[in-house]
């Protein structure tokens, strides 16, 4: 399986304004998010995606959020897909939310990369950006859906580690929504993708 990160993100890589989750803060997120172009590319990466792979904070939103909404196309897809929930707090009883499984926050990144080595599909990680940005440091991410607002927040949680390492991507794809939201999707490159300095 390989890790596909797909989040909502300004244009300075905040993904979570200061104050609160998104869901709790996330007045900045609304008018940029539409039902055809960003709602269309979530869903497409959830088609695509064999299981979810979340952080707790991320989960517990979600988990308030999908199951009163089963019904719809969207909804039913996240109620129904095996979701693998990394967290040192929660216990298998807490995961309410079926078919989630725990995986427990100090054995976490062995699990994963045993997830990494199975068959199947993409393990698609939603928000998560604790958990992201662990998976961008150790290597794992194989493809970015970077879901760009054309909004500069100035502060709040961002997504990418800062530890001075550069890590190729490829662009892939883009499209832009009504609302100025560019659907940027990326791929890990090698060093040979690097473009040589300007003569």
């Amino acid at each position: 399986m390989r890790i596909v990160i797909s989040v909502l993100i300004t244009l300075d890589g905040v993904v979570q304004a200061p104050g609160g989750p998104l869901e709790e803060s996330g007045d900045w997120a609304r008018p940029y998010i539409d039902t055809e172009v960003v709602g269309g590319a979530v869903d497409a990466a959830l088609r695509k995606a064999d299981a979810l792979l979340l952080g707790r904070r991320t989960w517990q939103q979600m988990a308030r959020r999908w199951p009163a909404r089963a019904g719809e196309p969207l909804a039913d897809r996240f109620n129904a897909v095996r979701k693998y929930v990394v967290s040192g707090t929660l216990t298998d009883a807490d995961l309410t939310w079926g078919p989630s499984t725990l995986v427990p926050g100090s054995g976490a990144l062995p699990r994963i990369r045993d997830l990494c080595a199975s068959e199947g599909g993409d393990l698609l990680v939603i928000g998560s950006p604790t958990l992201s940005r662990a998976l961008l440091t150790e290597g794992l991410v194989e493809e970015l859906i970077l879901l760009r607002a054309p909004l500069l927040l100035g502060g709040g949680t961002t997504l990418f580690p800062a530890d001075g390492v550069r890590r190729p991507m490829e662009l892939v794809s883009t499209v832009t929504a009504r609302t100025g939201t560019q659907v940027c999707v990326y791929r890990t490159a090698g060093p040979d993708t690097i473009p040589p300095p300007a003569r």
